[in-house]
């Protein structure tokens, strides 16, 4: 008789499916590395995922250049890693934009130039991030009134879109539009201004419950002196109250920079961070627990506050390339539009684009309040959803719309699309993350029997709810 062998037992690592729950997925699991394999295999509707997610999604020449590619090439294409001269002529023209603008000072040219960026930069995450930036950092051009101070906000939250959040941090709290947004430039010892100290503390890196009272009138102290001159910061030493404060119980503080350093090193920072970004990438809704954010969280202390590796993590990750995270996201006025003009490789009125979005509720440099945009649900009622409607069908009915430089017809030649039919698997494939179902796709090509057929498909599919999902 044969010796029994006893065979390596080989674990099942199992599958993240599109209806587990949150609380069923393994966290170890879920941020472990995607791997293509014959039940996920890395195919167009994946590229197409993480160029949504990890920028405005893209045009017809960048699926076809990517989709043969593996995944970690589309992640490279989304930082812009491989496009350094595109980069630096991109960077040289929009400068030159940029220039023109802030010699107008018009606020709304200054939007219209950022969407000018969204649509064309050869490093779409960085934009991406510099729009969670502009949320997360929110200020307002309704009390800063200065087109200036605004774009030169927007260049620092670019700067460090995928950088050093340390930094970042550093920045923005002498960045005069800030100052000015939070009344920090009128802060002085006789009066201390909580407004930026609280703000610091409860939206930009701890939440709320990990701080107290105390630490905010202590922080504010710190604050003190930090002004406004010739557009730049300043720190003016008789207005600072110099004396030692106590944060978080830490005695001896003295300094602004000091207390920053303070709340960064405070142990609630990486799993807010954390949670935020999941939200931004990942899932609106329902929130996750510290279990699943937790090896985020530990990637960002590792990092030493390094944003680019825990973003890195999450757009790789098996939580988002299985494709779980599929339409579990409500798409802002921003994306939507960005994603629409991309995917039909549209050029068109941006002033008007940029005045659009903010009549369903995103305009850029005017943020609600100080919290940002609550997205998510919040996106969505009886009057954004017949608004962002009305917006692609202006964007589509606008005469200064044009489909790769020419009408719509011959770009469609140019893509090979003749008929309804693969018109319409086109729009599905670029457009929507949710799938139209049998009897809503036929509806569609009955009901688009008009006039121009394929433009009337288009204004068709931007009344269905299905579009602002992602």
């Amino acid at each position: 008789m044969q010796p029994l062998i006893m065979q390596p037992l080989i674990q099942q690592t199992p599958a993240i499916t599109s209806n587990m729950d949150l609380e069923q997925i393994d966290p170890q699991w879920a941020w472990e590395p995607w791997q293509a394999s014959e039940q996920e295999p890395w195919n167009e509707s994946r590229l197409r995922l993480l160029l949504r997610r990890g920028g405005f999604g893209g045009e017809p020449k960048s699926i076809a250049a990517l989709k043969n590619l593996p995944h970690a090439a589309a992640i490279e294409a989304l930082i812009g890693s491989d496009a350094k001269r595109e980069q630096e002529r991109f960077e040289e023209d929009s400068a030159q934009l940029l220039a023109a603008v802030r010699a107008g000072g018009s606020i709304q040219r200054l939007a219209a130039w950022w969407v000018h960026r969204m649509i064309h930069s050869p490093s779409p995450l960085i934009e991406k991030m510099t729009l969670f930036w502009h949320g997360h950092f929110a200020t307002g051009a309704d009390k800063v009134i200065d087109t200036e101070l605004m774009a030169q906000q927007n260049q620092v939250l670019r700067k460090h879109a995928i950088g050093d959040y340390r930094q970042l941090v550093h920045e923005v709290a002498k960045d005069p539009a800030m100052l000015l947004y939070l009344d920090s430039a009128s802060n002085r010892k006789a009066h201390p201004n909580e407004n930026f100290a609280r703000e610091l503390m409860e939206l930009f890196c701890l939440g709320e419950g990990n701080y107290s009272e105390k630490d905010v009138q202590e922080l504010a102290r710190c604050f003190t002196g930090w002004e406004i001159r010739r557009k730049s910061f300043r720190f003016n030493s008789y207005q600072h109250d110099s004396g030692a404060k106590t944060l978080f119980g830490v005695e001896g503080i003295e300094s602004g920079e000091a207390a920053i350093d303070q709340v960064l090193n405070h142990p609630a920072m990486p799993m807010f961070m954390a949670r935020k970004l999941f939200r931004f990438f990942l899932c609106d809704e329902p929130e996750a627990s510290q279990e699943l954010l937790a090896p985020l969280a530990q990637k960002w202390v590792e990092s030493d506050h390094q944003v680019e590796p825990v973003v890195r993590m999450i757009l790789s990750s098996r939580l988002m390339l299985s494709g779980w995270s599929i339409g579990k996201k409500i798409r802002s006025p921003v994306e939507l539009a960005i994603e629409w003009v991309r995917a039909l490789d549209i050029s068109t009125n941006l002033d008007r684009l940029s005045k659009g979005l903010g009549a369903v509720g995103q305009s850029l440099f005017h943020p609600p309040n100080v919290k940002g945009w609550d997205a998510g649900r919040a996106w969505i009622n009886s009057s954004t959803l017949i608004g962002r409607a009305n917006l692609l069908v202006d964007l589509l009915q606008d005469a200064n719309t044009r489909f790769a430089g020419g009408d719509l017809n011959a770009w469609m030649k140019s893509q090979r699309i003749t008929t309804a039919e693969s018109w319409a698997t086109m729009l599905e494939e670029s457009l929507l993350a949710i799938a139209l179902s049998d009897s809503e796709r036929s509806q569609w090509l009955e009901q688009s029997t008009q006039g121009n057929r394929f433009k009337e498909m288009l204004l068709w599919l931007s009344q269905n709810p299905k579009l602002h999902l992602t």
